[in-house]
């Protein structure tokens, strides 16, 4: 069995064993990594033979740990890495090459809509019914866009956002609050299939998922990094926000919100901002937070989507998959039962 994990902002690991008896009976880790002394490459090998298929990462990067020599240096992985990509392994985890992509890229939609058509496409790539897709939205109005957990009054002030005609929606994934208004934000899912993360913590799986989006950005000459959990930054701030979610299925939802523009003004009246969330920003307002790619591009909005959509298709491939009616139908039906009812937007006052 073979599995491979992309450190990010380090190298791929990649891991080949074989298994007797519920135990790894051979293991041979290789990469474009590097590592000090030679020997200590067959040290991380021997100390995998021997382990339950069932164990988990954590146990397996203690043992990688414990065999190594004392002066073993590791340069762009880790034992956590090189556990990953066994488990990998062992799970049978697929690449993003492995899968037919599919990208919906259409006019705007409602907030609500977008909430719904989230859930509904995500459950169809789940249910096999659709293959894991790649969707960039268009907004059709202002919003601010809550996570699934995140208390309304405390987020949000309310006589703002009706001055100001921004409606208040919740998202299905946890995470921060958006403020979003029509062209000023880039924001796309990606529904897949459970085995492309395969193997990874949930914490792991957020820069996998965005490592693409990164070596885009670079392309386009952005000095950007993936900063825990869920943040795209860069020496000028904050560029965008990432929210996951492991539906019922088995499949991933997985989004991503990037500014374009921003209305810092607007923001800052719209949006409650607590200072425990700012001081560790080292920032002073909302408004700073957010570094908006139309001054670090130098791009119109469109060709910056462009760039993303043709640099996912060069490295994994991409046909259009735009949206079915009877997807639109769910997705129609789920506004009118769960996104658009005050007991889904209250449900934490």
């Amino acid at each position: 069995m073979h599995g491979e994990f992309k450190v990010p902002g380090g190298k791929l690991v990649a891991a080949d064993v074989e298994v007797a008896e519920g135990r790894l009976s051979q293991v041979r880790v290789s990469g474009d990594f590097f590592l000090e002394p030679d020997e200590a490459l067959e040290a991380i090998n021997s100390s995998l033979v021997g382990a339950a298929v069932s164990a988990e990462a954590e146990e397996l990067a203690r043992r990688i740990r414990g065999g190594l020599p004392d002066q073993a240096r590791l340069v762009g992985f880790s034992p956590e890495a090189v556990a990953t990509a066994v488990r990998r392994a062992l799970t049978r985890a697929t690449g993003w090459s492995d899968h037919a992509w599919e990208l919906v890229r259409e006019g705007p939609r409602s907030p609500l809509m977008h909430m719904a058509l989230d859930e509904v496409l995500a459950e169809e790539v789940g249910a096999g019914r659709r293959g894991p897709t790649l969707r960039f939205w268009e907004w059709e109005s202002p919003a601010v866009v809550l996570g699934g957990f995140q208390s309304v009054r405390n987020e949000v002030d309310l006589e703002a956002a009706r001055r100001h005609g921004v409606e208040v929606v919740r998202r299905i994934t946890g995470g921060g609050a958006m403020f979003v208004e029509p062209g000023c934000t880039v924001t796309y899912s990606l529904y897949a299939p459970p085995s492309l993360v395969a193997g990874m913590s949930i914490a792991e799986s957020y820069p996998f998922l965005d490592d693409w989006v990164l070596g885009v950005l670079r392309d386009l000459g952005l000095e950007v990094w993936y900063q825990p959990l869920n943040d795209i930054a860069s020496e000028g701030g904050k560029i965008g926000g990432a929210a996951q979610k492991r539906m019922g299925s088995g499949a991933v939802l997985h989004h991503v919100t990037m500014s374009y523009s921003v209305d810092g003004a607007k923001l800052a009246e719209v949006l409650r901002v607590g200072r425990e969330k700012l001081s560790d920003k080292g920032v002073g307002s909302a408004a700073k937070r957010v570094d908006p790619l139309a001054r670090q591009t130098g791009l119109a909005r469109e060709v910056v989507v462009d760039r993303l959509v043709g640099g996912f298709r060069s490295r994994f491939g991409l046909t259009a998959g735009p949206v079915s009616a009877a997807e639109v139908a769910r997705a129609e039906e789920l506004v009118a039962s769960k996104f658009a009812a005050e007991s889904w937007l209250w449900r934490v006052p």
